[in-house]
């Protein structure tokens, strides 16, 4: 038994192609109240089972590695359907839901080869810092100037009745916005460096990691251990995965614009984006978490250090058991 070649395939299923396309737009036009309601609903009912259909066909082109061209027909006819089936179907409710159990778990695992490239660059570059700052301290003041060295030991006092920033005012309220702003930009920054073809991801990445490297060395020589790490240990989970998972998607992007394949290299790089779109919306999400958690628990003081240690490693436990095990269903 062999495969159907593509002739033979195209000529067989182009007539439910074109149904199919021809479907959509009327459900287009249907949202805009520019065709009848029976033919709407007919179509409707019947909509699904080609829907499906399209998908499998899909699927058997990718398989048997039929042209880029008809693949990437066919990936816009399922979109156009994936879109017109559930955009009317699903709550917004039951979308987030699915987003978060499936979507951005799932594309996570899709994207695992820059994902450890990026976690690679990040820890790496912090672990050989760490290393270089223990064998010879004063190299924190090549990386670090000497006003933002001292400020930084100031912010980890253990006289201090709030750890981190220094709060004007003193509210939580006003560190957890600053923390927003302060992760987000970083973060974008990473990812958008991925269309210099990923040598802006690759310097943010190790960039932030030898700068967090050098301050966790350096202040824990100072002797601030328990202050600093009890108060990296709450938010750092999701801090520093979200940092990393835009690293992720910026990496995908450089990938794509230095190996567009068949594709144009605009092209190529459009649908790396918009398949990077969950690692987006999910590390934004982490990183909103990362700074609500920075305001509101790891500046506070009364808590024993012990105690911050065991949530911080419960919580580094739930991120990485989320993006590992959640969505295996979605994957497949």
């Amino acid at each position: 038994w062999e495969p159907m070649k593509q002739e033979a395939f195209e000529a067989r299923y182009a007539p439910v192609w074109e149904q199919f396309e021809a479907w959509v737009g009327v459900l287009a036009a249907g949202r805009r109240g520019r065709k009848d309601l029976d033919e709407i609903q007919r179509i409707g009912r019947e909509f699904p089972a080609l829907y499906r259909q399209v998908c499998h066909h899909l699927a058997l082109a990718r398989a048997r590695r039929y042209s880029s061209g008809l693949q990437q027909r066919l990936n816009e006819l399922a979109l156009d359907g994936h879109q017109h089936l559930y955009r009317a179907r699903t709550p917004f409710s039951t979308a987030i839901g699915r987003f978060f159990v499936n979507d951005f778990p799932a594309c996570f695992r899709r994207h695992w080869r820059p994902a450890v490239v990026a976690h690679v660059l990040f820890y790496g570059a912090a672990f050989l810092m760490a290393i270089a700052i223990a064998s010879s301290p004063e190299l924190i003041y090549a990386l670090v100037e000497p006003s933002q060295v001292t400020q930084m030991e100031a912010m980890y006092d253990p006289a201090n009745r709030r750890l981190g920033r220094e709060r004007q005012a003193d509210t939580d309220l006003m560190m957890f916005g600053f923390y927003i702003y302060n992760n987000i930009s970083i973060d974008f920054r990473t990812f958008a460096g991925g269309l210099l073809f990923g040598t802006g991801s690759v310097f943010f990445l190790a960039f932030n990691g030898l700068y967090f490297g050098a301050i966790a060395t350096h202040i824990s020589v100072a002797g601030y251990v328990e202050t600093f790490w009890g108060f990296v240990a709450g938010h750092s989970a999701f801090e520093l995965t979200a940092l990393t998972i835009f690293g992720a998607a910026g990496l995908s992007l450089g990938y794509r614009a230095i190996s567009p394949g068949q594709k144009g290299r605009w092209q190529a790089i459009r649908d790396a984006a918009r398949d990077a779109l969950p690692l987006i919306y999910g590390g934004t999400v982490l990183s909103v978490f990362a700074a609500f958690i920075e305001a509101f628990w790891s500046s506070t003081t009364w808590p024993p250090v012990w105690l911050k240690y065991l949530v911080g490693l419960s919580l580094w436990l739930l991120v990485y058991a989320y993006l590992l095990l959640m969505g295996r269903n979605a994957a497949r």
